[in-house]
């Protein structure tokens, strides 16, 4: 049976999302794991790089909660190891760091993390975030969430989460998906990145504007023929992005 199916299979019986911790402060971690488990959530642990490569091989979780500050392997290469690999490349990641500048927070978006808290944190903002996440990564497997935008060299399939780029496949995290998928919904339109925030990450985050720049980038990694001179996804000065689909051919 693969992992698919059975997480379908899962779902169905209403068994509860699993999330995966990975923290090397056993204090920290007990109290994600308390306020976790207190929610409904079935969560393992892992307290360094190793370890938790070797939980997500076993049994890929639902969300991974990442310190960046771990012995051996550090947060942002585990990030890494999880975009690059095509069974993790989806995976909503949420970095709990003690680094709070906003060099560190860009750093840790740029590996592909979906969103971040900074220690200490509190525990009621923390469990907002892994739900926000969760919904919005389930949301894209709900059946309304299907049909295919397809023009020039861009293909994206809203139903199986995959995206094309002049037949190549390309895997998207969670946010550059989304954001890459109300841009092309809404075409030429520009849009300041509070309003982008607003209807991407959704108002239940807590999120900084930046972070819309910082994913506006790695989406023109994936998708300009060169990224540092954008045809698709096109800057505003001082009001925001705008989409132009007509660039695609």
């Amino acid at each position: 049976m693969t992992q698919a199916t059975q997480a379908v299979q899962e779902t169905q019986r209403g068994i509860r999302y699993r999330i995966l911790i990975v923290e090397d402060d056993a204090d920290i971690r007990e109290l994600i794991r308390y306020n976790l488990t207190q929610e409904g959530f079935i969560v393992e642990e892992a307290i360094d790089g190793a370890q938790a490569l070797e939980r997500v091989k076993r049994r890929v979780p639902d969300l991974m909660v990442l310190d960046l500050m771990l012995p051996g392997m550090p947060g942002l290469e585990i990030c890494r190891t999880m975009r690059n690999s095509h069974d993790t490349a989806h995976l909503p990641i949420l970095i709990v760091t003690a680094k709070g500048t906003e060099v560190d927070k860009v750093l840790g978006l740029e590996m592909g993390a979906d969103d971040y808290v900074v220690k200490p944190f509190s525990p009621r903002e923390l469990i907002a975030r892994v739900k926000a996440l969760l919904r919005r990564a389930n949301a894209l497997t709900e059946p309304e969430s299907g049909g295919v935008f397809e023009k020039g060299r861009l293909k994206m399939d809203f139903g199986t989460y995959q995206v094309f780029v002049e037949g190549k496949r390309k895997d998207l995290a969670l946010r550059e998906f989304e954001l890459l998928k109300f841009f092309v919904q809404h075409p030429m339109r520009v849009y300041a990145r509070e309003q982008l925030l607003d209807m991407v990450w959704g108002r239940d985050t807590f999120v900084e504007p930046r972070t819309v720049d910082v994913h506006v980038r790695r989406l023109r990694q994936h998708i300009e023929r060169d990224d540092s001179n954008p045809e698709l996804i096109l800057t505003v000065r001082s009001v925001g992005y705008r989409f132009n689909p007509e660039a695609l051919g």
